[in-house]
């Protein structure tokens, strides 16, 4: 397997055809110039040291210099082997409320957006946990299993919006339930991170978390949104808010921060809650929070980086020029006995 860093710079590469669509006009109009001016058997005794195979090596010997340094400049990469590596840390899935309530603006941007920032931030600051991610709203919905790969989590992670689950409302409980069920391996600590603004249409989710807290796995909730609440934006134009969600009385819906709901499932699985007001703040809370989780030790398969190849290139154009350089568009007189050109 192998990956082009900067595959724009293969576009160098029609500087090469052009200058061998040059050189060959130019042999061509030389010869031409030269038979105009006499035949080859006088060409010979006016020059007898000039090479026309020479001449042409030179060129090639430039030509695939340049070619080197241009696949130098586009850097490829080999690396093709899985290896097993023993990591220690936690086991984590992230449950991000991806339901319609998270689009209130009482935060800014909004909450989910606000959300997804604290999650990034903490992958960020992650070491060898392997991380999963469940987005949820009227029902739970596994977005990306256990993983160490933290680029393809957050992009997955970024991906994540409130269409993604067709049923709406907020179920705590699912989400808890299939965040316990996302845990791959029986014998490593198991962390779940709830992101929500703890509004709860489902049912159980305290008992979720009793299950969860027998299973041996924590729960640490973290709430996005304010007391006083926010209203929710379901249409725009523009950038520009043109309907709020509205119930079936016609009133304009407010939705407002639950906390009391997310400290109670974090009491009934030996977690915490943290307010996600500062972002700053939750990333130190929990930074204190897993160094108190004993870390276990893990198998993983990973594909070894990829090697950069391009000082090979740059070696070979190095050795090219230099050899250039020794080369004369003259015949030798030590090659001429030799005849390794062909030359009598």
């Amino acid at each position: 397997m192998y990956q082009l860093e900067e595959p724009k710079y293969l576009y160098l590469l029609l500087l090469v055809v052009a200058l061998t669509i040059l050189f060959l006009f130019q042999l061509f109009w030389k010869r031409k110039k030269q038979r105009e001016f006499a035949n080859d058997n006088l060409l010979k005794k006016l020059a007898p040291n000039t090479s026309f195979f020479k001449f042409t090596l030179k060129f090639v010997v430039v030509a695939l210099a340049l070619i080197a340094i241009i696949i130098a400049l586009v850097n490829p990469k080999i690396g093709t082997k899985m290896e097993t590596v023993k990591r220690q840390g936690i086991d984590i899935v992230f449950a991000v409320d991806i339901s319609k309530s998270m689009l209130a603006e009482d935060v800014a941007p909004n909450r989910l957006e606000k959300a997804k920032q604290i999650v990034n931030q903490i992958i960020n600051n992650l070491g060898n946990d392997r991380i999963g991610i469940v987005g949820y709203a009227g029902s739970a919905y596994p977005v990306l299993p256990m993983t160490t790969d933290y680029s393809i989590a957050k992009m997955y992670l970024q991906n994540m919006n409130t269409n993604m689950v067709s049923s709406q409302g907020t179920a705590l409980n699912d989400a808890i339930r299939l965040a316990s069920q996302s845990f791959d391996a029986d014998d490593t600590s198991k962390l779940i991170v709830l992101v929500s603004d703890g509004e709860d249409h489902g049912e159980g989710a305290e008992e979720a978390s009793k299950i969860a807290q027998e299973l041996g796995i924590k729960i640490i909730t973290i709430g996005v949104g304010t007391i006083n609440g926010g209203i929710i934006p379901i249409k725009k134009i523009n950038g520009q808010v043109t309907e709020y969600k509205k119930d079936k009385d016609g009133e304009t819906v407010i939705t407002k921060l639950n906390k009391d709901t997310l400290e109670n499932i974090a009491n009934e699985a030996n977690g915490g809650y943290i307010e996600g007001k500062s972002t700053k703040e939750v990333i130190e809370k929990i930074k204190n929070a897993l160094d108190n989780i004993e870390k276990t030790e893990f198998e993983t398969q990973q594909v070894a980086e990829y090697q950069t190849q391009y000082q090979w290139f740059i070696g070979i154009a190095f050795a090219l020029l230099l050899l250039d350089v020794f080369f004369l568009e003259r015949k030798t007189a030590w090659l001429q006995k030799l005849n390794l050109f062909n030359e009598k």
